[in-house]
């Protein structure tokens, strides 16, 4: 028996909080790595120094900076994205004059996920602005450009609420929808596409490949989502952290300004610590989606 669709919301809400937990402590310290590498392209020579100079700069909790907002931020997305997606999926069958436990395909997800990113986007703005300004604050003050400040998430949000207002918490909004939107139209395509792969040679139901499958998939889709997005996530972690001096420029003009004055190739600083990150933790983030989920929807099998 299906549960009734309020239910179903919660197990998809619930399922994707697990999972979004999962994501951030598998990959916190690469995550750190990214946005130091984003914000200040000249000052590492690799993902690997970053991480050194990081740890004797500040130690080990300089790598794990942003935890907190970072653990809020997934829960927060991963939550509404997966909610948002069993929502969306169903407004694809309606769409499609299909039934309502009609089986969709692969491309007719990614559809789904993709709208459903556009939800997700609006909490994930606040949190991920907070986190990026933290990660990035080591350098911010060492360069001179802010004077130095208390290192927590409830003075970067007091500075926030102070010097821009509510609306200063959606900074890079823009950016992030425009990030979300095609990213996870790959994300959700590219993990169902490799589970059906997996399903199909191993002649079994998706949902039943096991524990490397679905974490490969994970990570599968993770990779494809960064290899299209990545030069908007960098705008946006340039925009998010620079906002600290004062107002910035948008989207299209922040872009222009790095390709011109660093070179396209800054658009990518900090890649190899994602992708390297990308596997573990989107393996995580859907093994935690899928093992919550299916231990939820069991209560109503009977």
């Amino acid at each position: 028996m299906a549960p009734h669709p309020v239910m179903q919301a919660i197990i998809d809400l619930s399922a994707g909080a697990v999972g979004g937990a999962a994501c951030v402590f598998s990959g916190q310290p690469l995550d750190t790595a990214k946005v130091k590498m984003q914000t200040f392209p000249t000052l590492y020579r690799s993902f690997v120094h970053c991480i050194v100079s990081t740890y004797k700069q500040v130690g080990l909790r300089g790598l794990y900076q942003g935890t907190s907002p970072a653990l809020m931020a997934n829960i927060a997305e991963n939550s509404v994205l997966f909610m948002s997606y069993g929502f969306c999926q169903q407004v694809i069958r309606f769409a499609a004059g299909l039934e309502r436990e009609a089986a969709l395909t692969d491309v007719q997800k990614a559809c789904a996920g993709s709208v459903a990113s556009i939800f997700s986007s609006l909490v994930l703005c606040p949190t991920e602005l907070v986190k990026c300004r933290l990660q990035a604050m080591y350098e911010m003050e060492t360069s001179g450009k802010i004077a130095k400040s208390q290192n927590t998430v409830w003075s970067v949000v007091k500075s926030i609420m102070k010097n821009e207002g509510p609306q200063g918490f959606f900074q890079g909004l823009t950016t992030t929808i425009a990030r979300e939107v095609p990213g996870y139209f790959c994300f959700f395509g590219a993990y169902e596409l490799s589970r059906t792969t997996f399903a199909d040679y191993m002649k079994c139901d998706k949902d039943d490949i096991g524990v490397a499958p679905i974490m490969f998939s994970g990570g599968f889709g993770g990779a494809c989502l960064w290899l299209i997005v990545y030069p908007m996530d960098c705008v946006k972690s340039r925009i998010q952290v620079m906002s600290m001096t004062g107002k910035q420029a948008g989207f299209f003009k922040t872009f222009m300004t790095i390709a011109r004055s660093e070179g396209v190739r800054a658009l990518y600083s900090g890649l190899t610590p994602t992708m390297v990150r990308t596997f573990p933790a989107n393996g995580a983030l859907f093994l935690g989606y899928e093992a919550s989920r299916k231990l939820m929807m069991k209560q109503f099998d009977s």
